[in-house]
């Protein structure tokens, strides 16, 4: 029996010729390795269509093309590469490539006094393309932190003020009472609105990037702000946490200022936008400031 050759679907001419921006695939399975360890990623791979008069593209060169990255370290020359194999393989089809991918990144955190420790998982994307023979590749993390209200933190001193006048009329009053008061709930009666709130970062890579920053993006963002959410705990650093707060009063304006003016000392940034959302105790809403350097339209992702 005569063995028929396979039909080409995809290689037909297509009747009504359009370009394309994007095709491809999202949500794919793959294994990455970053620092010595594996993690689960999900892919978006795709590639332009610029010739309008064919069907479609070659998808399932661009998910065999995906296999490289379980097998090599991912660095930016990976990625480029990754990029480059999947124009090679539509030659004649496209002149764009696009890669995105999202994984956690798991690293072990100390406490702030004891000598514990635990995990904490960042979400990560890095989104790659290679337009006009141009590669650019951008590092997205997301880091959760502690917000305290400047405003509620100044309405509860007051409290407090109004409430130490109260109880002690006396001119000269006894050291020793008023220590007792200030560790009694009669006497701190009120305690500023604290917020769990995150940072979502996003920067762009100089061209002569050789790895991927995402530990130091990490810990730049959590130094600047002062209060990166903790894993196991002792009493102790419970109240180191609180200290911190304390020193460290924020709004979202001032969470989103500290965050660019450290984004801004980065060497192998060269551009960035970021947004603060605190998640609001006081109101059912949630309060967002973002900022952005040296990003435009064309620079999107």
């Amino acid at each position: 029996m005569t063995q028929l050759k396979l039909p080409d679907i995809a290689a037909q001419t297509q009747e009504y010729a359009l370009p394309l921006n994007w095709v491809g695939m999202c949500g794919v399975a793959q294994p990455v390795r970053f620092e010595g360890r594996t993690a689960a990623a999900t892919v978006d791979a795709g590639v332009s269509l610029v010739d309008g008069s064919s069907r479609g593209i070659h998808m399932s060169r661009l998910y065999l093309a995906l296999e490289s990255l379980e097998h090599q370290p991912l660095t930016p020359l990976t990625i480029r590469q990754l990029l480059a194999d999947f124009l090679s393989s539509h030659e004649g089809l496209s002149s764009a490539a696009y890669l995105r991918l999202r994984f956690e990144h798991l690293l072990k955190r100390p406490a702030l006094i004891s000598p514990l420790e635990g995990w904490k998982s960042y979400a990560v994307a890095v989104d790659a393309r290679i337009e006009n023979e141009m590669f650019h590749v951008e590092l997205s993390v997301s880091v959760p932190y502690s917000s305290t209200c400047p405003c509620s933190a100044a309405l509860a001193r007051q409290l407090i003020q109004q409430q130490f006048q109260a109880d002690f009329r006396q001119e000269q009053v006894d050291t020793t009472a008023v220590l007792q008061w200030l560790g009694s709930a009669e006497g701190i009666l009120a305690t500023p609105h604290s917020q769990r709130s995150s940072a979502q970062i996003q920067v762009r890579l100089h061209s002569k990037q050789q790895v991927l920053p995402i530990t130091e993006l990490i810990d730049r963002i959590e130094a600047s702000l002062g209060t990166a959410v903790q894993t196991a705990v002792k009493r102790a650093d419970e109240q180191a946490f609180a200290l911190a707060n304390g020193q460290n009063l924020m709004f979202c304006e001032d969470a989103a200022r500290r965050l660019h003016k450290a984004l801004r000392q980065i060497e192998w940034s060269t551009a960035f936008k970021l947004r603060v959302e605190h998640a609001e105790s006081l109101h059912a809403h949630d309060a967002v400031a973002t900022s952005q350097w040296q990003w435009d339209v064309s620079c999107a992702a």
